[in-house]
């Protein structure tokens, strides 16, 4: 499991659109093997982060480091090679409806990778495999369920093997049961894999179910209020944003 390396490094970082603050001054270490989770209210800034972490958008301040190297300072090739180590399942699954689940996962891999097509179909089968969806491969995405459509969109963040994979709101849209049966996937998937996890969420279940580090954005301060496993958190925190948070409002803690 995790050998709790730091993996990302997130030093004094601020994050603003033009003269718009949207957060400041966060300092947190993701380590390797973490389940880390992003949460806070609505407009905290929750998927903008996500968006500083994986390479969408720049800083206002601070640094993102993956090992020693500074993610925003680095050379252009630099950046893509480090981007080439994630693997990134958004809200709805992002699928490409004119393709096939197969040929959505085999995208990346015909983009990347020098495999031949009879490897590439293979590799898109194992992926699929992996996420319950075996033998779906000439299905489209408008012929699949919600919770399909996420395990497919998994099975394509997975296509290149990555190191670290970001989720954004993975269980938004699904039934109590598929996203029990999501976070049980994912904590099968950081198990074989050994990948880092980083999740925005704001869904509780799933928070305690898998997360074992955390950041807490708050919205009003614009900066993280607490940071830690989730359950610890919620056991010793003395921040009632915080406790009111992880408690859906009861502001009461478990005995």
């Amino acid at each position: 499991m995790a050998d709790k390396k730091p993996h990302i490094i997130v030093q004094d970082l601020t994050m603003a659109y033009g003269d718009f603050l949207i957060q400041r001054d966060l300092t947190f270490t993701i380590n390797r093997g973490d389940i880390f989770i992003v949460m806070g209210g609505s407009g905290c800034g929750k998927s903008t982060l996500l968006r500083h972490l994986v390479g969408l958008q720049s800083p206002a301040k601070g640094k993102v480091l993956y090992g020693d190297v500074s993610f925003w300072d680095a050379e252009p090739e630099e950046r893509e090679t480090i981007m080439r180590s994630f693997g990134i399942l958004y809200q709805s699954g992002a699928l490409w409806s004119s393709l096939t689940i197969g040929e959505n996962i085999s995208l990346p891999l015909q983009q990347y990778t020098n495999l031949s097509p009879g490897q590439i179909r293979q590799i898109a089968a194992l992926k699929l495999s992996l996420v319950g969806l075996s033998g779906f491969e000439e299905f489209y995405p408008s012929e699949i369920s919600g919770g399909m459509k996420k395990r497919a969109g998994l099975a394509r963040a997975m296509a290149l093997d990555p190191e670290i994979l970001f989720f954004d709101e993975p269980s938004a849209g699904l039934d109590p049961i598929s996203a029990h049966l999501l976070d049980e996937l994912i904590l099968e998937l950081r198990e074989s894999l050994g990948a880092t996890v980083v999740i925005v969420t704001h869904e509780l279940a799933s928070i305690f179910a898998i997360g074992n580090n955390s950041v807490f954005l708050d919205p009003e301060t614009k900066t993280m209020i607490a940071q830690g496993d989730p359950k610890s958190l919620l056991a010793e925190s003395k921040d009632p944003k915080v406790i009111n948070f992880l408690t859906r409002g009861a502001g009461a803690k478990p005995q």
